[in-house]
C-alpha cells in the first residue's frame, strides 16, 4: 500500500492524515505540459510520469504506452461540440453526451408504460451512464469483481482506500432514463411510484453485489441538487430517494464498508439527510457551505471546496492563496478533509494557476 492510498483511507475515515490528500477531477493537459515541459499529446506517458514525480499525491493515472494522442477537435468558437449529441471538450477528448432519455421517450404515457425491471438489461442504453445488465445479481457481482486482485478474496486490505463506485444510486436512474423534462413532468404522478419501486429493486441487486466485493468504500453518485440547491422537494426526496439510500447503504455497511456520497451543486439543504442515511462523507462543489457541515458532523469526510472560478481569475496571491488557506481552515475542523477543486479543473484553466494551486497545496496542506 502506497502513502497516498493510506492517506486517502485515513481521510475517508476522518483520521486526519498528516499530508492532506487530494481528490481532483483532472482534465487540463495544457497544465501538465506547462508544469513538466513535456508535451502531453506527444508523450502522454512521459508527461504523466513527470507529473507523478512533481506531485505524487495527485494520483494521476499513467498510460501504459507513450503513443501520441490526437489533439481534440475544436469548432470556430474554440470548443468542441456535436450539434446532435451536445458534447464538449473534456481534457484530451470529449464529454459523453448530454442527450439522455429524450432518445427513448417522447411523452408521459410512454414513461408510465415503461418497466425498468422488464428492461433490466441496459447494456444497449449508453445514455443512462450506468449502462449494464442488471438482470442477475450474480452477473453484476462478476462484472465488478474483475476489477480487483484475485488474491484479495472477499476482503480489501486493511487501511486500503479500495472502492467501488456507482453513478445511478437512485435519483439518476429516472433522470437519465427519461431525460430532464419528462422526469420532472411525470415524477409527481402517482403512476411514477411503480417505476421508482422497480428502479429500487434493480439497485438492491447492485448493492448486494457490492457488499460482497473486496472494497472498503462504496462511492455513490446522485446529482440531487444543482448550484442553487435542491431539484426536487424534501417531501419527494423523503418518499422516493432517502429511504432507498438508507436501505442500500445499510446493506454495504453491514458488510463493513463505508459510503461516500457525490453530488454536484449546493448540498446545504440535504447534507444532514445524507449523513442520516448512513454516509461517511460527501464530495460536492464549492457552492456548498463546507464549514457548517464540518461543524455539524464530527470528523466527517468532505472534499470539493476548491473553486475553479478562482483558478480562472489567475490571481496567485489574492485569489488562489486565499482560497487554499480557506480550505485549510475547513481541514482543521475535520480529520476527513481532502483538497479538491469541486467544480473540476477543465482544459481551459490557465496552466500557471493550476501550478500555483498545486504548489501551494504541496507547501501548506500538511497538518
Amino acid at each position: 500500500m502506497n502513502s497516498r492510498d493510506s492517506d486517502m483511507y485515513m481521510a475517508f475515515m476522518g483520521m486526519a492524515p498528516k499530508r492532506i490528500p487530494h481528490w481532483e477531477s483532472w482534465s487540463c493537459p495544457d497544465a501538465e505540459t506547462y508544469i513538466t515541459g513535456i508535451d502531453y499529446f506527444e508523450h502522454p506517458k512521459l508527461c504523466r510520469q513527470a507529473m507523478h514525480r512533481c506531485y505524487p499525491w495527485l494520483g494521476l493515472t499513467i498510460p501504459e504506452t507513450d503513443d501520441s494522442k490526437p489533439q481534440p477537435k475544436l469548432n470556430s468558437h474554440n470548443r468542441s461540440s456535436d450539434s446532435e449529441l451536445h458534447t464538449v471538450r473534456w481534457g484530451d477528448h470529449e464529454t459523453g453526451t448530454w442527450v439522455h432519455g429524450e432518445v427513448y421517450f417522447k411523452n408521459p404515457e410512454e414513461v408510465f408504460a415503461f418497466s425498468p425491471l422488464e428492461k433490466a438489461d441496459f447494456s444497449d442504453w449508453p445514455h443512462v451512464i450506468a449502462s449494464g445488465d442488471y438482470t442477475s445479481e450474480e452477473d453484476v457481482y462478476i462484472k465488478y469483481r474483475k476489477n480487483y486482485p484475485e488474491m484479495w478474496g472477499d476482503t480489501a486490505p486493511d487501511g486500503s482506500a479500495a472502492a467501488v463506485g456507482f453513478y445511478n444510486t437512485m435519483f439518476m436512474w429516472p433522470l437519465l432514463t427519461f431525460g430532464w423534462e419528462l422526469f420532472l413532468e411525470t415524477c409527481l404522478d402517482e403512476r411514477f411510484e411503480r417505476i421508482m419501486d422497480e428502479f429500487a429493486e434493480i439497485n438492491r441487486r447492485v448493492f448486494r453485489a457490492f457488499a460482497r466485493l473486496p472494497v472498503n468504500f462504496v462511492i455513490c453518485h446522485d446529482d440531487i441538487v444543482n448550484t442553487r440547491g435542491p431539484i426536487c422537494s424534501p417531501e419527494w426526496m423523503h418518499k422516493y430517494i432517502f429511504p432507498c439510500y438508507e436501505e442500500f447503504w445499510s446493506i454495504v455497511k453491514d458488510a463493513g464498508k463505508e459510503v461516500i456520497f457525490i453530488a454536484d451543486g449546493c448540498m446545504d439543504m440535504y447534507a444532514d439527510d445524507i449523513f442520516a442515511c448512513g454516509a461517511r462523507g460527501i464530495r460536492t462543489e464549492p457552492y456548498t457551505d463546507f464549514k457548517t457541515i464540518a461543524k455539524r458532523h464530527e470528523n466527517c469526510f468532505l472534499t470539493g471546496e476548491g473553486d475553479v472560478r478562482v483558478l480562472m481569475q489567475n490571481n496567485p496571491q489574492e485569489g488562489i492563496k486565499t482560497m487554499v488557506k480557506d480550505m485549510l481552515e475547513t481541514a482543521a475542523m475535520t480529520g476527513g478533509y481532502m483538497m479538491g477543486i469541486g467544480n473540476h479543473i477543465p482544459w481551459n484553466v490557465p496552466p500557471k494557476a493550476v501550478k500555483m494551486y498545486l504548489d501551494l497545496c504541496a507547501e501548506l496542506a500538511i497538518r
